[in-house]
């Protein structure tokens, strides 16, 4: 991306709040630099385009906010840079047009060494509720940490509870998170996670569709919340409430064909309801451990492990020999008529099942007599 290209690109991101799909189809029919002149002019035709940058169309901080971005080692990235995630944003054109914020971003602000095509390739979404419990917080943690093993990077919004837990954990296991913010970039939001997303944008990345030195608004983060699903191949929700920023981004995984994935928790469990209600509607599929995630994001046929199930010595006994097996007292001992008796089998039939028994160490013969083996 040229110098001129980047100045324009800088000032569109701030001349109106986005998304605004009318301003990307006059970048679309333009390009940047003249479609960012036009509007300097007011030389638009669109007159709703024009009413959403009257208020800023005189306000150019561009060269301010690449010289930020500069200072912060980012880049501005477009649909015209290789590095623009075009199968994470093509579903957005198919979204129901009845929701407002359903269009991909204009351009993105980026901080860290990761590329974001790369990390949508193969990434899964984690979030969830700010009021976390400590049951909540070690769901997160375990999830993120098994999907950083299994390179897949973490998405989250930077937020307290889930978010942080999940990028905290994707870090600790050598993993790569990304913070999609609502809000600059160079904007520590909230204030405790500033040495967090110092870390992220080190090693992952720090996302934002909005210009530096930008505060956060509750719009932004329902806008914020389209890209956190847009960029996960899956959504996963740990723990949220019936209203809450998580299920919002679940609803746009689901608009977007994501798949989505939820947590249960306890019934009583306030934080769990909203996971309740999706896996209640299948609107989500239950998920308990990193390998459904993985299911949900992986490649054809990367499959969950089995989990391992309590083994049992009788397991792979047969219908005569488990019932010969229990025909047997605890105490004591028994002949084969009584076996025969008890198992109601014809005595001739109750040896082969004891033999295999005995060779299994199941059961033992005294003075001949049948008991069980002492284990």
């Amino acid at each position: 991306m040229d110098s001129a290209t980047r100045r324009a690109y800088a000032y569109l991101s701030r001349v109106a709040e986005p998304p605004n799909p009318r301003l990307a189809s006059l970048v679309a029919e333009f390009g940047p630099a003249d479609a960012a002149d036009r509007i300097r002019r007011r030389a638009v035709t669109d007159t709703h385009l024009t009413r959403a940058t009257e208020a800023r169309c005189q306000i150019d901080c561009a060269e301010d906010d690449l010289a930020t971005l500069d200072r912060m080692g980012g880049r501005l990235v477009s649909a015209e840079d290789d590095e623009w995630p075009a199968l994470a944003f093509a579903a957005f054109p198919r979204i129901d047009s009845n929701k407002p914020q359903a269009h991909p971003p204009l351009v993105l602000w980026v901080a860290g060494p990761a590329r974001i095509d790369d990390i949508a390739d193969r990434a899964a979404a984690i979030v969830g509720t700010r009021a976390a419990t400590s049951y909540g917080e070690h769901v997160a943690a375990e999830l993120a940490a098994g999907l950083a093993e299994r390179d897949v990077a973490v998405v989250s919004g930077g937020a307290y509870g889930i978010d942080g837990v999940a990028h905290r954990a994707c870090l600790a296991a050598d993993g790569r998170t990304v913070a999609v913010l609502a809000c600059g970039i160079d904007v520590p939001y909230p204030s405790g996670h500033s040495a967090l997303l110092h870390r992220i944008s080190r090693t992952g990345l720090i996302v934002s569709e909005h210009p530096p030195g930008v505060r956060p608004t509750r719009r932004q983060f329902l806008a914020r919340n389209r890209l956190v699903a847009a960029l996960g191949g899956a959504t996963v929700v740990v723990e949220a409430g019936i209203r809450s920023g998580a299920a919002s981004t679940a609803a746009w995984a689901q608009a977007l064909g994501r798949p989505v994935g939820a947590v249960p928790g306890p019934v009583t469990s306030a934080a769990s309801a909203g996971c309740h209600a999706l896996i209640a509607s299948r609107a989500a599929v239950l998920v308990t451990r990193a390998g459904e995630v993985v299911e949900l994001v992986g490649r054809i046929g990367e499959l969950a492990p089995e989990q391992a199930r309590p083994v049992n010595e009788l397991d792979d006994l047969s219908e005569d020999e488990l019932t010969v097996y229990e025909a047997l007292p605890r105490r004591g001992s028994r002949t084969v008529d009584e076996i025969s008796v008890t198992a109601g089998m014809p005595a001739t039939a109750v040896l082969g099942p004891l033999t295999m028994l005995d060779v299994r160490g199941l059961v033992t013969q005294v003075d001949g007599c049948w008991k069980l083996a002492k284990r």
